[in-house]
């Protein structure tokens, strides 16, 4: 775990999910989650492609319902929202895709400015400005405002895509295998500006991914994921302390080849 990330014992829980199964048809793709989220904590759910890491956090956000179970959201049972107010929920979960989701056709200041201008529709020009230039001074990116997608790195796109969820100021950030498709050095990074937004915009998080680096980096609490079922949680050096076939072989994978 990075030096910054500790385990939280914080008595808030913004997410709170118990006894979760989901299927698609005969196969079983989450069976009987269990997990706690407290404030200003960045939870890594950490597994293999295709076990259901996905899945759990759309039905988070409500994209997808639950077979059974319960998914509490600040207070809120998601799968009995209204869809007025499931939306007004949403504001509050910001949820950084793996494909960024910018809008080619806007500049990266269009882009951030959207949501805004969508949601927060009493905000002037001048404020709709300042929250733009503000976002992009945090995410390192300030001289972008006038680029086109198409003019930026992988690494860039993924800030500006971070950005764009981080100007409505959520209070919980759902990232999406956030460093996929990146450089090692750009991967690190990536990280630093998770750990970064969670001190600046005191969020608390779910980081969807199989790579071993960014977990040990950014994660408070770690919940390794294996057939829609979680086998281990607990702080980095907890959860990997042990020579369990799966465990191992995971970390092997990451670290020595």
């Amino acid at each position: 775990m990075g030096e910054s990330a500790q385990y939280i014992n914080s008595d808030e829980t913004v997410i709170r999910i118990r006894d979760l199964y989901k299927s698609f048809g005969d196969k079983q793709v989450l069976e009987g989650i269990d997990l706690d989220v407290h404030k200003g904590e960045n939870v890594v759910v950490l597994g293999r492609s295709g076990t259901g890491k996905s899945v759990l956090i759309r039905i988070i956000i409500g994209l997808l319902t639950q077979d059974t179970g319960t998914v509490t959201v600040l207070g809120e049972e998601v799968n009995q929202l209204k869809e007025v107010d499931l939306r007004a929920l949403r504001l509050k979960v910001g949820f950084s895709f793996q494909s960024n989701a910018l809008y080619d056709s806007m500049t990266v200041g269009e882009n951030l400015a959207f949501p805004l201008k969508r949601n927060k529709r009493h905000l002037g020009k001048e404020e709709i400005r300042k929250t733009v230039d503000n976002v992009l001074e945090a995410i390192g990116l300030p001289d972008t405002i006038n680029q086109y997608p198409a003019e930026l790195s992988g690494g860039q796109k993924k800030r500006i895509g971070i950005g764009r969820t981080l100007i409505l100021r959520p209070q919980i950030m759902l990232y999406d295998e956030p460093t996929a498709g990146l450089d090692p050095i750009t991967s690190m990074e990536l990280n630093k500006l998770i750990i970064s937004v969670k001190e600046r915009f005191s969020t608390s998080s779910i980081i969807i991914t199989h790579d071993l680096t960014c977990a040990k980096a950014v994660g408070d609490k770690i919940a390794v994921m294996d057939e829609g079922k979680f086998i281990r949680m607990g702080t980095f050096e907890k959860v990997f302390s042990t020579k369990e076939g799966l465990i191992k072989s995971f970390y092997d994978y990451n670290f020595i080849q």
